[in-house]
């Protein structure tokens, strides 16, 4: 199963997260399929605080740009050797090319600079704002392999890096920048993990046969969960397999997992072996009495995962079914492979380990004491801080945009803000207007869409065929300025396309209009912002369109609009999960336990933790995104086996006649000891901590509180109710 690694597809395109019958990618579909259109790769060089228009800048724009339309996931370059400029020779319309050679003289420089500062349209796309760097825009092809594409690119740039300053930005460039930083963080994560995770083990089991034992489940586990995910995208192909960001954090929630059953299993075993003296009968009892438990938890912490099938967002598929398969395998390792090869060591009963009960232990017996003394007491004060902590959920923010989910100083984000302040922006808005383009009442609603978008903060610049239309009429009548408008009639508009063909090429404009002149592009660049801001302005401008330009057949896509749509289903998979995975849950223990009563318990601790870290996300201002939403199935995943393993030593206690008066105590003696084990030596997820991304070391902080949360849950507010209700359920 693991030899599945190999076929392992690593992809970030934030298009891919999406449902394809979604509005806004049903409409990007369209673009694409009509105009031609993708996402721009950005790249941007020079000097700051020194003029770029020089002779030797020009020349190596020429360079760059011949190099880049070289790449094959290139499909256009626009830059200053490329663009055409548009002047007036007798009254009549003259294309002509803006660069025509590599080496210009001083006056070509000089009338250059005069049309580009006649021209801000042009400028605000090729120049930076202070005239001292000179931006290239790549065109990819359509499903370009943007990782390829990005390093081609370095490779050209890389010879010119040391005298000018290079910035690269837009969606292409970030998505083919992450698979390697995915495979980076994920290796990095993996190791600090385990080195945590091992020291915690080592240093409470005092056996290091033992400690092998667990992590060679482990290995053997996460091997056959990554192969899975390899085979099911060699088999199916598609984007629900591939290995995202959102999927590093996979190795880690695997590895806890595989962790729990393990340290079950060993903590048990020694406890038995401590009494009988005999590796065979210790090992008997441990499994007779883990095996349904066991079983209970893999199933039910399976059913966690999978509920990620319900998500809308395409990459948690992938994940829900990956993990799934892992924590199954996990189960049957630990049910056979462990065993197996405890019963097959020679244990030796001097040591530490089979002698005397570790420092956890009694922590955990002083513990279980001051719990079950008071129980009422304990259930009343955790009752009250879960209440507490359930009002920070209204104060929670969704954050979706990947450039504000890295570390400041990050080179992608620096990049990224380099670009919304010195250039046109790297975040795009884009309206698909279908009518007659040659209609002036047509293009001056375009016009007036135009004007209202550049009120708004945040937006750069914005771009259609009515803006070509303005220049040419104000080209033809002598760059008089009154006459940058629109034409009266659609004849005049007719012949403004006319003149320009004759010394030009109309498919200058197909990416602002298509063959037709049935439907046309209104292209805004803006300043990247934060989800929350995506929204309010996404918000207005549909109000805008709604109330003051209700005639024309508009569709809004871009990136504003993938991120808009992306925090619904943000919210959407949350909500979802939470109560798919809790009534499932609920419903398994049921069945299993035979009472209603117990499968109510099974979620209790849980339910608990889920509203205790989305109220604590709110009050310490922790955003809500793709990777924390995976937060509720791993709590509710991972929560679950402590309650269970709770009720079925209760259960089995009950039914072999212990009395009410002892009864808790034992429990808690057999079970706090594996449960609180289980927590630290998960403290692997404190590797999170160490990510560049900001979602991953939140997901890291909280799932460490989450696994603290679930445990004193179970040994606190599961304790403290069964305890006071203990005549009811026992026998």
């Amino acid at each position: 199963i693991g030899s599945g690694i190999r076929f392992i597809f690593v992809d970030d395109n934030v298009m891919n997260m999406l449902p394809r019958d979604i509005d806004s990618r049903r409409v990007w579909d369209e673009i694409i399929e009509e105009f031609k259109y993708s996402d721009f790769l950005f790249v941007a060089f020079g000097r700051e605080g020194k003029n770029v228009l020089t002779a030797e800048n020009l020349a190596l724009t020429w360079d760059l740009t011949e190099a880049f339309e070289k790449i094959p996931q290139v499909d256009e370059v626009l830059s200053l050797s490329t663009m055409n400029r548009m002047d007036n020779d007798e009254d009549f319309l003259v294309v002509d090319n803006l660069m025509p050679n590599r080496g210009l003289s001083i006056l070509e420089i000089e009338s250059l600079a005069k049309y580009l500062n006649d021209n801000s349209n042009m400028s605000s796309q090729m120049l930076g704002k202070n005239g001292d760097y000179i931006n290239i825009i790549l065109r990819p092809i359509t499903d370009a392999d943007f990782r390829s594409m990005v390093s081609s690119v370095r490779e050209i740039t890389a010879p010119f890096e040391k005298n000018y300053d290079f910035h690269f930005g837009g969606q292409p460039y970030i998505a083919g920048k992450i698979p390697d930083l995915i495979l980076m963080e994920t290796r990095t994560l993996m190791l600090v993990g385990l080195m945590i995770m091992s020291i915690i083990l080592l240093t409470n089991l005092r056996s290091l046969p033992a400690l092998g034992m667990i992590l060679s489940v482990i290995f053997m586990s996460m091997l056959s969960m990554m192969g899975f995910l390899g085979w099911a995208y060699h088999f199916i192909g598609t984007p629900h397999f591939y290995f995202t960001m959102i999927n590093s954090s996979m190795p880690i929630v695997l590895l806890t997992i595989a962790n729990s059953d393990g340290v079950h299993i060993l903590s048990r075993f020694f406890r038995e072996a401590r009494t009988h003296k005999d590796v065979k009968q210790a090992i008997t009892l441990t499994m007779n009495q883990l095996l349904l438990p066991i079983f209970l938890t893999s199933i039910t912490t399976t059913a966690a995962f999978l509920t990620m099938l319900t998500s809308p967002i395409t990459a948690m598929t992938g994940y829900g079914l990956s993990i799934g398969f892992g924590i199954l395998w996990a189960w049957i390792l630990s049910s056979t492979f462990l065993p197996s090869l405890i019963n097959l060591k020679k244990w030796d009963f001097s040591t530490a380990a089979l002698t005397k009960s570790s420092f956890l232990e009694n922590i955990v017996h002083i513990l279980s004491q001051k719990i079950l003394k008071r129980p009422r007491t304990v259930l009343f004060a955790c009752t009250a801080i879960v209440l507490i902590s359930s009002l920070g959920i209204r104060y929670i923010n969704v954050e979706v945009n990947l450039v504000n989910l890295f570390k400041p100083g990050n080179t992608i984000r620096e990049s990224t803000f380099f670009l919304d302040r010195e250039m046109a922006g790297s975040m795009n808005l884009m309206m698909k207007i279908d009518e007659d383009l040659k209609k002036p009442e047509t293009l001056n609603q375009m016009v007036k869409i135009q004007e209202y978008l550049e009120t708004i903060p945040t937006v750069n610049t914005t771009l259609s065929i009515a803006d070509i239309i303005q220049e040419m009429h104000k080209t033809v009548m002598d760059n008089d300025t009154s006459f940058q408008n629109i034409p009266e009639t659609r004849g005049k508009i007719n012949n403004l396309f006319t003149m320009y063909s004759m010394s030009g090429d109309l498919d200058d404009f197909k990416s602002l209009v298509n063959d037709e002149y049935a439907a046309g592009l209104i292209t805004t660049m803006m300043h990247t912002v934060s989800t929350m801001d995506v929204v309010r302005i996404a918000d207005d401008i549909e109000g805008f369109l709604q109330t003051e330009i209700a005639d024309l057949n508009i569709e809004i896509s871009g990136l504003m609009m993938f991120l808009k749509d992306l925090v619904s289903l943000v919210v959407q998979s949350s909500i979802t999960s939470i109560f798919v995975s809790i009534g499932i849950i609920l419903c398994i223990s049921w069945i299993f336990f035979r009472s209603w009563k117990f499968g109510i318990l099974s979620v209790i601790p849980l339910t608990s933790a889920v509203i205790l870290n989305f109220g604590l996300m709110g009050w310490f201002g922790v955003d809500l995104t793709h990777f924390t939403a995976l937060l509720t199935s791993i709590i509710i995943g991972v929560g679950v086996d402590f309650s269970i393993h709770y009720i079925s030593e209760f259960r089995h206690y009950s039914y072999n006649g212990i009395n009410e008066t002892t009864i808790s105590q034992k429990v808690m003696g057999d079970v706090g000891y594996p449960i609180l084990l289980d927590v630290f030596s998960n403290m692997g997820f404190a590797a999170l901590i160490f990510s560049s991304l900001i979602p991953l070391i939140h997901m890291g902080g909280l799932m460490l509180f989450a696994m603290l949360s679930t445990s004193f849950g179970t040994l606190t507010i599961l304790a403290a109710i069964m305890e006071i209700t203990k005549h009811k359920l026992k026998g």
